[in-house]
């Protein structure tokens, strides 16, 4: 397991361009990937200087609750510097199976081998896309659920101590397209910063939460039916400062998936006030499937 401490590591990424497909997202982090009807994507060439024998796999992002696309701009800056194909898939957030069905598209479009990442409520989303796939080799949770087959992230949030969220969120009733009621959650904006990404500076934290993209609450309660981190090798990072997902629950759920852990001091943004740490484990587990 490695350690890492300090939350000192923070620079914005500028300039990120559609690379691999038309990209449009919006939020508070501005431009980022996400898949949009074209050409299938090619793997990018090999960079030596990274020392990656064979053609790169594909890394494709997949962001949680409260979060868009755009969070993971730093992540992608870098992995595409280092010469890695990125696509930032846009989440539905509506519940883990039609979630991660419409993942699955996605992945059929894209050629090649792939390394799924999934930050938080995306880690329940790519558990089920990546389920069958020889084209996934690895799977990278950021801060993230790791469900087991009957569980919700509902019930894995509590299992251990720790989690301010339910107190910090704010409730909206909506109308589903099939007619029936449900529940949009928010995280109250006044609560973002301290809740979700301490660790970001307030200004561009303040962005995030105007630019939020809710969960539907039955996404939360919905249960896993299967876990592909039980065949696909797996890595973690456990963010010690998470005040959406306890530390211990990130650490229980990542120890019996038997992933490569790498612990940092961070809040639940880790992607956007650590991004070098974020990119540095992705990399290793592309570097250990070729």
């Amino acid at each position: 397991m490695t350690h890492l401490k300090g939350a000192g590591e923070w620079r914005t990424a500028t300039g990120v361009a559609a690379a691999v497909l038309s990209v449009v997202a919006s939020g508070a982090f501005a431009l980022a990937g996400a898949a949009s009807a074209g050409a299938p994507v090619e793997p990018a060439a090999v960079s030596a200087r990274t020392g990656f024998h064979g053609p790169k796999p594909t890394v494709v992002l997949e962001h949680g609750a409260f979060a868009d696309s755009s969070s993971w701009n730093g992540v992608i800056s870098r992995l595409r510097a280092d010469g890695y194909p990125v696509v930032a898939a846009a989440n539905p957030l509506r519940g883990p199976h039609g979630d991660a069905t419409s993942l699955r598209g996605l992945l059929d479009h894209v050629k090649g081998p792939k390394i799924l990442v999934g930050h938080s409520y995306g880690g329940s989303v790519i558990s089920e896309a990546a389920a069958d796939r020889t084209d996934v080799k690895a799977l990278v949770y950021v801060a993230a659920f790791l469900p087991a087959p009957g569980e919700t992230a509902l019930e894995l949030t509590g299992k251990y101590p720790g989690s301010t969220l339910p107190d910090a969120l704010d409730p909206v009733p909506v109308t589903n397209p099939d007619g029936t009621t449900g529940t949009d959650l928010f995280i109250q904006q006044g609560k973002f910063h301290h809740q979700f990404a301490a660790d970001v500076p307030r200004d561009e934290a303040a962005l995030a939460a105007a630019g939020q993209r809710p969960i539907a609450r039955a996404a939360l309660e919905e249960k896993a039916t299967v876990a592909a981190w039980k065949t696909v090798p797996s890595w973690a990072v456990v963010t010690t400062q998470d005040l959406n997902i306890p530390a211990a629950a990130q650490r229980f759920m990542a120890e019996r998936a038997h992933a490569h852990i790498t612990e940092v001091a961070a809040s639940h943004s880790v992607a956007v006030s650590r991004p070098g740490v974020v990119t540095r484990v992705i990399e290793n587990a592309a570097r250990a499937t070729r």
